[in-house]
C-alpha cells in the first residue's frame, strides 16, 4: 500500500504562535526532503515526504487575522478545510522575505539591449577556477562518458533506478552494453498531461545524432484526464480521440529502437523517464551538464539561445514541441562535447548573458508600466540595487523555479516563474492549469488597493474589538437593592475568569455587567446562570443587544463546529492553587485524552480558573462532557461545555482587550458609519475570495501541502 504523506502538528497550546523562521522550516522540508539536507521541521512533523505531490502557498495580500475573525463567516470553505491554524509573529514586509522584492535594476540603452554595466562584465574574463562547470568536469576535454550521471548521481536527481522501491513494474530499455565515447546519442523529451494517477505521457519524440526524428507519436493515457496542460504540452482533448497507442506500446518500439550501448540525452530527463517507466543507465543531462552554483540549473530555453542561438519554446506556438526540445538538448550535449568545459565557460559566459536577459526583461516591464512622456533619463546615473535574500533562494538547489501568480505590479526577484494577473478571477484560471506542473507555488489573491486603506483597516480592527467585547461581555439581574457583589462574583467566576464587574445604575433595580476573558465563560453563564437564583435573585442572563451582536447566535454556533474545536471542551471553576499536574491527575480517568491546556494571564503569567482538554475522538470529548458537568474537585463545582475559541484565538482576544483601542473610540464612528457600504463589498470580496480558494483546493493533487497566509499590512 503507497504511503501517503502527513502533516503532524504540535498542539502549541497558548498562543498557538509560530515565527516567519518556523514556517519556512515546514516549507522547506516539505519542498527539499532529505536528499537535499533539509531538516525536519522543530515545532511539527511531515511523514513520508517524499510522496508530497507538491507545495502551494495562497497568500492573502495584506489582509491579517483581523480579517479572518471580522469575516469568519464569510471564509466558510476556508474554516471546512484547514485543520492547522497558527498566528504568524509580525515581521517587515513579509511577501519581500518569502519571494524577494525584484532586483528594480534600471535600464541603458545598448544596442543588444542590454545595460552597459552588464555588457561590461560580459567582456570580462571569468575566473575559471571559480566556475561550477570547471570544479565538476575539469578544463581538459573529454569524451561523452565523462559527461553521462553516475548511479549516485541518478540517485540524487530522482531517475528511476533498477531495484529501488519507486520502480515497481518500471520497463528496463536493456541497453546494459559498456559505454564508449563513440557510443550513439539520442535525444529524448516527452510531454505529459495529469490524471487522476499523477503525470502521464501524451507524446512522446525520439531523435538521433543527426537530429533525425525517429519517434513522434501522441500516447493515449491509462487514467482520467483532469489537465491536459494544453498551454505547455499542446495537447488538446481532440488530439487525443483517435488515439489508440499506449504507454506499453511506446515502451516496446523504444526498447527496440535503443541499441544497446545507446546514451539517451535530455533536458531534466528523469521526469521523462519517470513518466514513461523505464530504466534507463546510461544519461546525459543537460540541465546538470551545464552546472550552476547552489544546484540552480539553467533552462533549456535560455540555453539553445545562448549556445545554440536557436529560439525554442515561442509563445507564439500553443504548447511545446518535444522533437525541438529533445533536438535542442541533443545539439547541446554535442557542443559541450566537442568544445570542451574551459572553452563553454571561458567564451559563452552564461550566468552573465542570462543576468543581460533578465535585465533586458525588467527594462521592458519597467517601459510598458511607464506613462507617457516620462522617460528613464532622470534613472540613468542611479546604481541598481541589489536583490534582498529571500526563502525562494533554498528552493534553487531543485533546479525548478517556483511558480508565482499574482496582481500585475507584483515584483519577484527573478526566482519565480512569474504570472501576473489584472483580477483574482484570472489569477485562479492560472493556478488551475499552472499548478499542477509545479512542485511549489505561490498564489496571491488580493482585495484590491480600495480595500487596504488604512483608514479601513483601523475601522475595521475597532468594529472587531467592539464585538468580541460584546461577545465576552454578559448583563445580569436584577437584583435586590442590597445584593451581595461578593455573591455574585463567587457564582460567575465558576464560569471563568472575569476581567471586569460593574453594576448598573441606569435601571429600576440593579443589574450587573460581567466581562469575561474567555468566550467560553459568557456563553457558559448565559447558558447556565439565566433563570438561576443568585445573591437571593431570581436572574435573567443576556448579551448586550446591538446591531453587530444580532448574528452572535451564528457566530457562536460556526465558532462550536469549527474543525480546530473538534474533540476540544472548556472546562471551568477550577482552584487557582491547583497545578497542571494535579489537573493531569484528575483527569486522566477521562478516556482518550490528548492534550491538557492551563491558560495563563500574559501579563502576570497567573493560572486561570479554567482550562481546555483536547480528546482523541470527538464522542469521547461528548462523554467528558457529561461526566464533568457538577464533578466537584476539591471542593469545586466544576462546569464545561464545547469550545469556542483555539490558542491563537484566546492570545489575539487578551491583545484586544488590553490594547488602546478603546481610547479614541469616538474617533473611528464617523468614519464607520461611512464605511458601511465599503464592508458590505468587503463581505462580497471576501465570500467570492473564499470560493476562490474552494476551487484551488480541490484541484490540487493528492499529498499536496496546502498553507494559506495572511500576512498583514506590515
Amino acid at each position: 500500500q503507497e504511503k501517503s504523506c502527513r502533516l503532524a502538528a504540535a498542539l502549541l497550546g497558548e498562543g498557538s504562535e509560530i515565527s516567519q523562521e518556523q514556517l519556512y522550516e515546514l516549507l522547506k522540508f516539505a519542498a527539499l526532503g532529505r536528499c537535499h539536507k533539509a531538516a525536519q521541521p522543530s515545532w511539527c512533523r511531515i511523514y513520508h515526504q517524499s510522496h508530497l505531490a507538491g507545495v502551494v502557498v495562497v497568500v492573502l495580500h495584506e489582509m491579517s487575522q483581523l480579517h479572518f475573525y471580522r469575516f469568519y463567516l464569510q471564509f466558510k470553505h476556508l474554516r471546512k478545510v484547514f485543520r492547522h491554524r497558527f498566528t504568524l509573529t509580525p515581521s517587515a514586509n513579509f511577501p519581500a522575505s518569502l519571494y524577494g522584492e525584484g532586483t528594480n535594476l534600471k535600464p541603458q540603452s545598448t544596442p543588444q539591449g542590454l545595460t552597459s554595466t552588464s555588457s561590461e562584465c560580459i567582456n570580462k574574463s571569468p575566473d575559471l577556477q571559480c566556475d561550477p562547470i570547471i570544479q565538476r568536469y575539469g578544463e581538459k576535454k573529454q569524451g561523452l562518458t565523462s559527461y553521462t550521471l553516475t548511479l549516485e548521481e541518478q540517485k540524487k536527481n530522482d531517475y528511476p533506478i533498477e531495484g529501488s522501491p519507486g520502480c515497481k513494474g518500471y520497463i528496463s530499455t536493456e541497453c546494459d552494453q559498456q559505454r564508449t565515447d563513440s557510443s550513439p546519442l539520442f535525444g529524448l523529451d516527452c510531454e505529459m498531461c495529469l490524471t487522476a494517477k499523477g503525470n502521464e505521457v501524451t507524446r512522446v519524440s525520439l531523435v538521433d545524432a543527426r537530429g533525425r526524428c525517429l519517434l513522434d507519436e501522441l500516447v493515449r493515457p491509462e487514467s482520467a484526464v483532469l489537465n491536459y496542460r494544453t498551454r505547455f504540452s499542446g495537447i488538446t482533448k481532440k488530439m487525443l480521440l483517435p488515439v489508440k497507442t499506449r504507454l506499453s506500446d511506446i515502451q516496446t518500439r523504444l526498447k527496440k529502437m535503443l541499441p544497446h550501448d545507446a546514451v539517451l540525452v535530455g533536458h531534466s530527463l528523469n521526469s521523462d523517464l519517470q513518466a514513461l517507466e523505464m530504466i534507463h543507465p546510461s544519461v546525459i543531462d543537460t540541465s546538470l551538464l551545464f552546472a550552476r552554483s547552489e544546484g540552480r540549473r539553467f533552462k533549456l530555453k535560455f540555453l539553445a539561445k545562448a549556445v545554440l542561438g536557436k529560439e525554442i519554446q515561442c509563445e507564439q506556438k500553443l504548447g511545446h514541441d518535444p522533437t525541438e526540445d529533445a533536438r535542442a538538448a541533443l545539439e547541446l550535449a554535442q557542443f559541450f562535447i566537442e568544445q570542451g568545459p574551459t572553452k563553454v565557460v571561458a567564451e559563452l559566459n552564461l550566468e552573465m548573458l542570462l543576468t543581460a536577459e533578465k535585465l533586458a526583461e525588467v527594462s521592458q516591464n519597467k517601459a510598458a508600466l511607464q506613462p507617457q512622456g516620462c522617460g528613464f533619463q532622470e534613472q540613468l546615473n542611479e546604481p541598481p540595487p541589489v536583490s534582498k535574500p529571500c526563502f525562494l533562494d533554498c528552493l534553487q538547489v531543485t533546479g525548478q523555479k517556483p511558480l508565482l501568480l499574482g496582481r500585475q505590479g507584483l515584483d519577484s526577484s527573478g526566482l519565480c516563474e512569474s504570472n501576473l494577473s489584472t483580477s483574482n478571477k484570472q489569477i485562479l484560471q492560472r493556478a488551475l492549469e499552472d499548478v499542477p506542473l509545479s512542485k511549489f507555488s505561490i498564489i496571491q489573491f488580493s482585495l484590491g488597493p480600495e480595500y487596504i486603506a488604512s483608514h479601513l483597516h483601523a475601522g475595521l480592527h475597532e468594529k472587531v474589538r467592539s464585538k468580541l467585547t460584546d461577545m465576552l461581555t454578559i448583563y445580569a439581574g436584577p437584583f435586590e437593592e442590597n445584593f451581595c457583589m461578593k455573591s455574585v462574583k463567587k457564582e460567575f467566576g465558576r464560569c471563568g475568569p472575569i476581567q471586569s464587574l460593574t453594576v448598573v445604575t441606569e435601571t429600576f433595580q440593579p443589574y450587573v455587567c460581567i466581562q469575561y476573558e474567555v468566550l467560553e465563560a459568557a456563553q457558559l453563564a448565559v447558558e447556565s446562570l439565566n433563570g438561576a437564583e443568585v445573591a437571593g435573585s431570581c436572574i435573567e442572563v443576556q448579551r448586550p443587544v446591538t446591531a453587530a451582536m444580532l448574528d452572535c447566535n451564528v457566530l457562536i454556533k460556526e465558532l462550536e463546529l469549527d474543525v480546530e474545536n473538534e474533540g476540544v471542551i472548556y472546562v471551568a471553576g477550577l482552584k487557582k492553587s491547583l497545578t497542571e499536574t494535579d489537573l493531569q491527575e484528575e483527569f486522566s480517568q477521562l478516556k482518550d485524552l490528548e492534550t491538557l491546556f492551563l491558560p495563563k494571564d500574559l501579563q502576570s503569567g497567573k493560572h486561570r480558573n479554567c482550562c481546555f482538554l483536547k480528546f482523541q475522538k470527538s464522542q469521547s470529548a461528548m462523554d467528558a462532557l457529561e461526566a464533568i458537568n457538577g464533578w466537584t474537585m476539591k471542593g469545586s463545582e466544576l462546569r464545561s461545555r464545547n469550545a469556542l475559541a483555539p490558542g491563537h484565538l484566546w492570545r489575539w482576544i487578551w491583545q484586544m482587550n488590553h490594547s488602546n483601542g478603546k481610547q479614541g473610540k469616538h474617533i473611528f464612528y464617523e468614519k464607520m458609519e461611512q464605511l458601511s457600504d465599503s464592508e458590505q463589498d468587503l463581505r462580497k470580496k471576501v465570500k467570492k475570495l473564499d470560493h476562490h480558494i474552494k476551487k484551488l483546493y480541490r484541484s490540487l493533487q493528492n499529498n499536496t501541502l496546502c498553507v494559506v497566509l495572511f500576512p498583514g499590512m506590515n
